[in-house]
């Protein structure tokens, strides 16, 4: 058992003078920033034993904010202890040295970085060339980014090779393992308008432990639409955000954005390629945290379900908000044929107990290639006040004998003109 135990021992010092072999040494480190230093304020009343006790060693506490000493937050900043959270999205920055602890000079030394994700093996060294030599107590020191692009596990691989003065050639490596988490979480809702415009809702939740300064968040829209943001308020002399002046997004709170994607003008008349449309565009967020890392994200593109306008599609192109009780108003609706035939359409007008159409009722409108649209005044009034509902007309195919009915087109506030506001 002894002689076990002594060749172990042996086995060990072997293991160790191998581990010693080597004349650098590999030091990697995280480049982070510093953060606000914390501290636990303890207090009590003044007829408690302590007395004034605790308020006077927090006055005297350097860390605190003179005349808000009982704040958690301090003044000071504080080294990082620990590698810390890397979230998709901002940029992971290391510092690596290596150094030559012998004191033989080194020569045809190389410091190699990789990447490794569970997609791709990324070289980050800033150089692939080898110095010739390292002295004594000196050290060669490189510094590498990368902007985190995946999630999950990310291996930081650091290998060395260098040659001795005896010509021998040596070569170690050391695995540097970290999570990559995902910081905010993404939701996307569509509403398709009558009009071929697109309303487009972004939920937007922060689901890490600090709170966000939101710095853009825009949608880049594919190339047959024009975005407008509705994120702001208009007044006469600027804009103001909706989130107001100071746009921070704390830890799991949500935030909604809105856009308006409308075609642009030379595809809006090709109705079989908006019909066809899925992809609407990409998000792009810019945040920062703590103080001023930045992260950004990009959003696959998104896509929508294409709505289905059957064969005859039936729009508004123009309405007046408020008419006049019992006084004619006129409107413009667009006839687009969305099928592959063409059609040849009679127009009926069907009355409705509030709303009177003005004109004669089983018009020829002629034939409609696909694809093609049709624009047509009407006129038409109402006999009730109120929110009224226009509905009642009708498109027959006469090739193949086939009535589409359009009711509840839009609604329009009728108003009483001879009626005073004040009464």
């Amino acid at each position: 058992m002894q002689v076990k135990g002594q060749s172990s021992a042996a086995d060990r010092m072997d293991v160790n003078q191998a581990k010693q072999e080597h004349l650098l040494a590999l030091k990697v480190m995280r480049l982070t920033k510093p953060t606000l230093f914390t501290n636990m304020p303890v207090t009590c009343e003044d007829r408690d034993l302590p007395g004034d006790l605790f308020i006077r060693l927090m006055k005297d506490d350097p860390s605190t904010v003179k005349g808000a000493e009982t704040l958690i937050l301090g003044e000071m900043l504080t080294l990082p202890q620990n590698f810390g959270n890397i979230f998709l999205g901002e940029t992971f920055s290391s510092y690596i040295s290596v150094h030559n602890d012998s004191s033989q000079v080194v020569k045809d030394i190389l410091v190699k970085a990789d990447l490794q994700t569970s997609s791709q093996r990324l070289n980050l060294s800033a150089s692939n060339s080898a110095v010739s030599e390292l002295k004594p107590e000196s050290c060669i020191d490189d510094v590498i980014h990368h902007e985190v692009k995946e999630i999950g596990t990310h291996i930081l691989v650091c290998a060395v090779s260098y040659t001795t003065q005896t010509g021998e050639k040596l070569y170690f490596r050391k695995f540097f393992k970290f999570q990559v988490l995902k910081p905010l979480d993404v939701k996307t809702k569509f509403y398709n308008a009558e009009t071929d415009e697109v309303f487009l809702e972004a939920q937007i939740q922060n689901i890490t432990t600090s709170p966000m300064f939101m710095e853009k968040v825009s949608l880049e829209p594919s190339m047959m639409y024009n975005v407008t943001e509705l994120n702001a308020v208009s007044s006469a002399d600027e804009s103001e955000s909706t989130f107001g002046k100071m746009s921070y997004l704390q830890p799991l709170d949500t935030r909604q954005y809105l856009y308006c994607l409308k075609p642009k003008p030379e595809f809006a008349e090709k109705a079989g390629v908006i019909k066809g449309v899925t992809v609407i565009g990409k998000l792009d967020i810019v945040w920062k945290t703590n103080l001023g890392e930045r992260g950004r994200l990009q959003t696959s593109q998104l896509q929508r379900m294409a709505p289905g306008y059957g064969d005859v599609r039936l729009s508004l192109e123009f309405i007046p908000d408020t008419v006049d009780l019992e006084e004619p108003f006129d409107i413009t609706c667009k006839i687009t044929n969305c099928s592959e035939r063409t059609m040849d359409l009679v127009l009926e007008m069907c009355n409705t107990r509030s709303v009177h159409w003005c004109g004669v009722s089983g018009r020829q409108l002629g034939k409609l290639s696909p694809s093609a649209s049709l624009s047509i005044p009407l006129r038409l009034l109402s006999s009730v006040q109120g929110l009224q509902s226009i509905s009642g007309l009708r498109l027959t195919d006469t090739f193949l004998k086939r009535t589409y009915e359009y009711d509840d087109i839009a609604q329009v506030c009728v108003v009483c003109p001879y009626t005073s506001p004040e009464s």
